[in-house]
Protein backbone atom coordinates (compact mmCIF):
# COMPACT_ATOMS: atom_id res chain seq x y z
CA UNK A 1 0.00 0.00 0.00
CA UNK A 2 1.41 3.40 -0.94
CA UNK A 3 1.45 6.35 1.42
CA UNK A 4 -1.38 7.97 -0.55
CA UNK A 5 -3.50 4.83 -0.29
CA UNK A 6 -2.67 4.52 3.39
CA UNK A 7 -3.66 8.13 4.05
CA UNK A 8 -6.90 7.72 2.13
CA UNK A 9 -7.81 4.58 4.03
CA UNK A 10 -7.02 6.19 7.40
CA UNK A 11 -9.22 9.18 6.53
CA UNK A 12 -12.06 6.83 5.57
CA UNK A 13 -11.61 4.81 8.76
CA UNK A 14 -11.73 7.98 10.83
CA UNK A 15 -15.10 8.92 9.35
CA UNK A 16 -16.54 5.41 9.69
CA UNK A 17 -15.38 4.95 13.27
CA UNK A 18 -16.75 8.35 14.25
CA UNK A 19 -20.12 7.56 12.64
CA UNK A 20 -20.19 4.17 14.43
CA UNK A 21 -20.03 5.81 17.86
CA UNK A 22 -16.33 5.63 18.64
CA UNK A 23 -14.56 8.42 20.53
CA UNK A 24 -11.53 9.39 18.44
CA UNK A 25 -8.19 10.47 19.85
CA UNK A 26 -4.93 11.20 18.01
CA UNK A 27 -2.10 9.52 19.90
CA UNK A 28 1.64 9.29 19.16
CA UNK A 29 1.09 5.66 18.16
CA UNK A 30 -1.74 6.55 15.76
CA UNK A 31 -5.50 7.05 15.67
CA UNK A 32 -7.16 5.60 18.76
CA UNK A 33 -10.90 4.85 18.70
CA UNK A 34 -12.80 3.83 21.84
CA UNK A 35 -16.42 2.71 22.09
CA UNK A 36 -17.56 2.32 25.68
CA UNK A 37 -20.84 0.50 25.07
CA UNK A 38 -19.13 -2.73 23.97
CA UNK A 39 -15.65 -1.90 25.32
CA UNK A 40 -14.08 -2.12 21.88
CA UNK A 41 -10.85 -0.23 21.10
CA UNK A 42 -9.27 0.18 17.66
CA UNK A 43 -5.79 1.59 17.03
CA UNK A 44 -4.84 2.63 13.49
CA UNK A 45 -1.03 2.83 13.25
CA UNK A 46 1.34 4.01 10.53
CA UNK A 47 4.29 1.81 9.64
CA UNK A 48 4.75 -1.52 11.36
CA UNK A 49 5.54 -1.07 15.07
CA UNK A 50 5.50 -4.20 17.21
CA UNK A 51 2.19 -4.84 19.00
CA UNK A 52 4.19 -4.83 22.24
CA UNK A 53 5.14 -1.18 21.59
CA UNK A 54 1.53 0.02 21.30
CA UNK A 55 -0.28 -2.35 23.67
CA UNK A 56 -0.30 0.23 26.47
CA UNK A 57 -2.66 2.37 24.37
CA UNK A 58 -5.45 -0.13 25.14
CA UNK A 59 -7.34 0.44 28.43
CA UNK A 60 -7.04 -2.48 30.85
CA UNK A 61 -10.81 -3.12 30.79
CA UNK A 62 -11.16 -3.24 26.98
CA UNK A 63 -12.73 -6.46 25.70
CA UNK A 64 -12.00 -6.17 21.97
CA UNK A 65 -8.55 -4.85 21.01
CA UNK A 66 -7.72 -4.33 17.34
CA UNK A 67 -4.61 -2.90 15.66
CA UNK A 68 -5.04 -1.79 12.05
CA UNK A 69 -1.76 -1.43 10.16
CA UNK A 70 -1.43 0.67 7.03
CA UNK A 71 1.13 -1.83 5.74
CA UNK A 72 1.76 -5.54 6.28
CA UNK A 73 3.18 -5.92 9.82
CA UNK A 74 4.77 -9.30 9.05
CA UNK A 75 4.48 -12.72 10.69
CA UNK A 76 6.54 -11.79 13.76
CA UNK A 77 4.12 -8.98 14.71
CA UNK A 78 1.14 -11.27 14.15
CA UNK A 79 2.68 -13.87 16.43
CA UNK A 80 3.29 -11.31 19.19
CA UNK A 81 -0.26 -9.97 18.82
CA UNK A 82 -1.74 -13.47 19.05
CA UNK A 83 0.16 -14.14 22.28
CA UNK A 84 -1.19 -10.91 23.78
CA UNK A 85 -4.79 -11.37 22.64
CA UNK A 86 -4.67 -8.54 20.08
CA UNK A 87 -6.42 -8.66 16.71
CA UNK A 88 -4.20 -7.52 13.82
CA UNK A 89 -5.62 -6.27 10.52
CA UNK A 90 -3.99 -4.79 7.43
CA UNK A 91 -5.13 -3.68 3.99
CA UNK A 92 -5.72 -7.28 2.90
CA UNK A 93 -7.73 -8.40 5.92
CA UNK A 94 -9.49 -5.20 6.97
CA UNK A 95 -12.46 -5.41 4.61
CA UNK A 96 -14.08 -8.60 5.94
CA UNK A 97 -13.64 -7.40 9.54
CA UNK A 98 -15.10 -3.91 9.10
CA UNK A 99 -18.70 -4.96 9.72
CA UNK A 100 -17.84 -6.48 13.10
CA UNK A 101 -15.78 -3.44 14.12
CA UNK A 102 -18.34 -0.82 13.11
CA UNK A 103 -21.63 -2.51 13.99
CA UNK A 104 -21.58 -3.62 17.62
CA UNK A 105 -22.40 -7.11 18.80
CA UNK A 106 -26.09 -7.67 19.53
CA UNK A 107 -26.68 -6.31 23.02
CA UNK A 108 -29.78 -5.43 24.95
CA UNK A 109 -31.40 -2.13 24.12
CA UNK A 110 -31.94 0.38 26.87
CA UNK A 111 -35.60 0.50 27.83
CA UNK A 112 -35.70 1.96 31.32
CA UNK A 113 -35.05 -0.50 34.17
CA UNK A 114 -37.17 -3.34 32.80
CA UNK A 115 -34.17 -4.77 30.91
CA UNK A 116 -32.83 -6.28 34.12
CA UNK A 117 -36.14 -7.36 35.62
CA UNK A 118 -37.25 -10.97 35.58
CA UNK A 119 -40.68 -12.38 34.84
CA UNK A 120 -42.36 -15.60 33.77
CA UNK A 121 -45.50 -14.48 31.93
CA UNK A 122 -45.96 -14.35 28.14
CA UNK A 123 -44.07 -11.47 26.55
CA UNK A 124 -45.68 -8.68 24.57
CA UNK A 125 -43.94 -7.50 21.41
CA UNK A 126 -42.37 -4.03 21.64
CA UNK A 127 -43.98 -1.23 19.62
CA UNK A 128 -42.77 -0.18 16.19
CA UNK A 129 -39.70 2.04 16.23
CA UNK A 130 -39.89 3.57 12.72
CA UNK A 131 -41.65 6.85 11.89
CA UNK A 132 -44.06 6.52 8.99
CA UNK A 133 -42.03 8.31 6.33
CA UNK A 134 -38.45 7.30 7.16
CA UNK A 135 -37.88 4.05 5.36
CA UNK A 136 -34.31 4.41 3.99
CA UNK A 137 -31.07 3.81 5.87
CA UNK A 138 -28.69 6.69 5.18
CA UNK A 139 -25.46 5.55 3.48
CA UNK A 140 -22.16 6.49 5.12
CA UNK A 141 -19.90 5.63 2.17
CA UNK A 142 -19.63 7.67 -1.00
CA UNK A 143 -18.73 6.10 -4.34
CA UNK A 144 -15.08 7.08 -3.79
CA UNK A 145 -15.17 5.39 -0.38
CA UNK A 146 -16.62 2.26 -1.96
CA UNK A 147 -13.83 2.24 -4.55
CA UNK A 148 -11.29 2.34 -1.74
CA UNK A 149 -12.90 -0.63 -0.04
CA UNK A 150 -13.76 -2.70 -3.13
CA UNK A 151 -10.48 -2.01 -4.98
CA UNK A 152 -12.28 -2.13 -8.31
CA UNK A 153 -11.02 0.89 -10.23
CA UNK A 154 -12.33 0.05 -13.68
CA UNK A 155 -16.02 -0.62 -13.52
CA UNK A 156 -19.47 0.74 -12.89
CA UNK A 157 -20.60 1.56 -9.36
CA UNK A 158 -24.31 1.46 -8.66
CA UNK A 159 -25.95 2.29 -5.34
CA UNK A 160 -28.82 -0.12 -4.79
CA UNK A 161 -31.37 0.05 -1.98
CA UNK A 162 -31.97 -3.49 -0.77
CA UNK A 163 -35.27 -4.20 1.01
CA UNK A 164 -35.24 -5.61 4.55
CA UNK A 165 -38.13 -6.66 6.74
CA UNK A 166 -37.23 -5.10 10.10
CA UNK A 167 -39.16 -5.73 13.31
CA UNK A 168 -38.62 -5.09 17.02
CA UNK A 169 -38.63 -8.15 19.21
CA UNK A 170 -38.55 -8.98 22.91
CA UNK A 171 -36.84 -12.07 24.28
CA UNK A 172 -36.42 -13.69 27.67
CA UNK A 173 -33.12 -15.55 27.78
CA UNK A 174 -33.41 -19.08 29.20
CA UNK A 175 -31.59 -19.81 32.44
CA UNK A 176 -30.57 -23.02 34.26
CA UNK A 177 -33.19 -24.94 36.26
CA UNK A 178 -36.10 -23.10 34.63
CA UNK A 179 -35.74 -19.82 36.51
CA UNK A 180 -37.13 -16.71 34.72
CA UNK A 181 -34.50 -15.04 32.58
CA UNK A 182 -33.58 -11.47 31.76
CA UNK A 183 -35.85 -9.67 29.29
CA UNK A 184 -34.30 -7.55 26.53
CA UNK A 185 -35.38 -5.80 23.32
CA UNK A 186 -33.58 -5.99 19.96
CA UNK A 187 -34.32 -5.56 16.25
CA UNK A 188 -34.39 -8.38 13.72
CA UNK A 189 -33.68 -7.59 10.06
CA UNK A 190 -34.41 -10.06 7.27
CA UNK A 191 -32.91 -9.41 3.84
CA UNK A 192 -35.95 -9.64 1.57
CA UNK A 193 -33.78 -10.85 -1.34
CA UNK A 194 -31.46 -13.45 0.18
CA UNK A 195 -33.34 -14.29 3.39
CA UNK A 196 -30.30 -13.61 5.58
CA UNK A 197 -31.26 -12.70 9.16
CA UNK A 198 -29.31 -10.11 11.17
CA UNK A 199 -29.78 -8.54 14.58
CA UNK A 200 -29.60 -4.76 14.69
CA UNK A 201 -29.39 -2.24 17.47
CA UNK A 202 -31.67 0.78 17.60
CA UNK A 203 -29.85 4.02 16.81
CA UNK A 204 -26.91 2.52 14.89
CA UNK A 205 -28.49 3.27 11.52
CA UNK A 206 -29.89 6.68 10.65
CA UNK A 207 -33.28 6.54 8.95
CA UNK A 208 -34.22 9.19 6.39
CA UNK A 209 -37.02 9.89 3.93
CA UNK A 210 -34.74 10.10 0.89
CA UNK A 211 -31.11 10.27 -0.17
CA UNK A 212 -29.44 12.62 -2.64
CA UNK A 213 -27.25 10.00 -4.32
CA UNK A 214 -28.68 8.36 -7.46
CA UNK A 215 -29.84 4.87 -6.55
CA UNK A 216 -31.89 1.88 -7.66
CA UNK A 217 -34.58 0.60 -5.31
CA UNK A 218 -35.03 -3.17 -5.39
CA UNK A 219 -38.30 -5.00 -4.67
CA UNK A 220 -38.67 -7.78 -2.07
CA UNK A 221 -38.46 -11.39 -3.22
CA UNK A 222 -39.74 -12.77 0.10
CA UNK A 223 -43.20 -12.25 1.51
CA UNK A 224 -43.73 -10.87 5.00
CA UNK A 225 -44.84 -14.28 6.29
CA UNK A 226 -41.72 -15.94 4.84
CA UNK A 227 -39.51 -13.30 6.44
CA UNK A 228 -41.18 -13.73 9.83
CA UNK A 229 -40.74 -17.51 9.65
CA UNK A 230 -37.03 -17.11 8.92
CA UNK A 231 -36.71 -14.55 11.70
CA UNK A 232 -38.39 -16.80 14.27
CA UNK A 233 -36.14 -19.76 13.47
CA UNK A 234 -32.96 -17.64 13.46
CA UNK A 235 -33.83 -15.85 16.71
CA UNK A 236 -34.54 -19.08 18.56
CA UNK A 237 -31.17 -20.42 17.41
CA UNK A 238 -29.39 -17.20 18.34
CA UNK A 239 -30.85 -17.01 21.84
CA UNK A 240 -30.42 -20.71 22.62
CA UNK A 241 -28.16 -21.21 25.63
CA UNK A 242 -26.11 -24.18 26.80
CA UNK A 243 -27.04 -25.36 30.27
CA UNK A 244 -24.98 -27.72 32.44
CA UNK A 245 -27.13 -29.82 34.75
CA UNK A 246 -25.09 -31.52 37.47
CA UNK A 247 -26.24 -34.56 39.48
CA UNK A 248 -24.48 -37.03 41.73
CA UNK A 249 -25.24 -40.75 41.45
CA UNK A 250 -23.53 -43.37 43.65
CA UNK A 251 -20.61 -41.09 44.28
CA UNK A 252 -20.16 -40.19 40.60
CA UNK A 253 -20.64 -36.62 39.40
CA UNK A 254 -22.67 -36.56 36.19
CA UNK A 255 -22.79 -33.39 34.11
CA UNK A 256 -25.41 -33.19 31.39
CA UNK A 257 -25.05 -30.39 28.86
CA UNK A 258 -28.12 -29.46 26.92
CA UNK A 259 -29.21 -26.60 24.70
CA UNK A 260 -32.28 -24.64 25.78
CA UNK A 261 -34.03 -22.37 23.24
CA UNK A 262 -36.52 -19.66 24.24
CA UNK A 263 -39.96 -21.11 24.98
CA UNK A 264 -43.15 -20.18 23.18
CA UNK A 265 -43.86 -17.41 25.71
CA UNK A 266 -40.25 -16.15 25.75
CA UNK A 267 -40.07 -14.54 22.29
CA UNK A 268 -42.40 -11.92 20.82
CA UNK A 269 -41.76 -10.31 17.44
CA UNK A 270 -43.46 -7.03 16.54
CA UNK A 271 -44.94 -5.91 13.25
CA UNK A 272 -42.27 -5.71 10.53
CA UNK A 273 -41.76 -2.77 8.20
CA UNK A 274 -39.74 -2.66 5.00
CA UNK A 275 -36.57 -0.57 5.17
CA UNK A 276 -34.22 -0.07 2.25
CA UNK A 277 -30.54 -0.52 3.07
CA UNK A 278 -27.87 0.92 0.70
CA UNK A 279 -25.19 -1.25 -0.90
CA UNK A 280 -22.60 -0.27 -3.52
CA UNK A 281 -22.39 -2.75 -6.41
CA UNK A 282 -19.02 -2.61 -8.20
CA UNK A 283 -19.52 -4.31 -11.55
CA UNK A 284 -16.62 -4.95 -13.91
CA UNK A 285 -15.37 -7.52 -16.42
CA UNK A 286 -13.78 -9.36 -13.49
CA UNK A 287 -17.07 -9.87 -11.71
CA UNK A 288 -19.01 -8.06 -9.03
CA UNK A 289 -18.12 -6.82 -5.57
CA UNK A 290 -20.81 -5.64 -3.16
CA UNK A 291 -19.93 -3.19 -0.39
CA UNK A 292 -22.18 -2.34 2.55
CA UNK A 293 -22.67 1.42 2.25
CA UNK A 294 -23.33 1.70 5.99
CA UNK A 295 -20.59 -0.40 7.61
CA UNK A 296 -18.07 -0.38 4.75
CA UNK A 297 -17.67 -4.15 4.84
CA UNK A 298 -17.66 -6.25 1.66
CA UNK A 299 -20.64 -8.55 1.18
CA UNK A 300 -19.83 -12.05 -0.09
CA UNK A 301 -23.41 -12.89 -1.07
CA UNK A 302 -26.43 -10.64 -1.24
CA UNK A 303 -28.87 -11.31 -4.08
CA UNK A 304 -27.35 -13.63 -6.62
CA UNK A 305 -30.64 -13.65 -8.52
CA UNK A 306 -29.99 -10.10 -9.71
Amino acid sequence: MTMVEGGTRTSLLRRLLDAAGYRLEDRPAGLKAVRNRDRRVVLVVAGAPSPAEVELEFPPDSLHRTIIYTEDPGPAARSVASERGLEVLDAQTLGPALGEILLPSPVALVRDTEDTEEGDGPLEAPPSFVPTQTRIVRPRLSEDDARTVARVDEGRYVLRLVPYFVAPYRVRTPTPHGRPGTIADHLVAVNALSGRVDIWEVGERELVESIELPSERLDPMLSESEALARADAALRRHHTVSVDHTEQHAGALIIERRKVPPGAADLAVGTPVILHVPFWYAESSGGRVVVDAVSGGPVAELDEAR
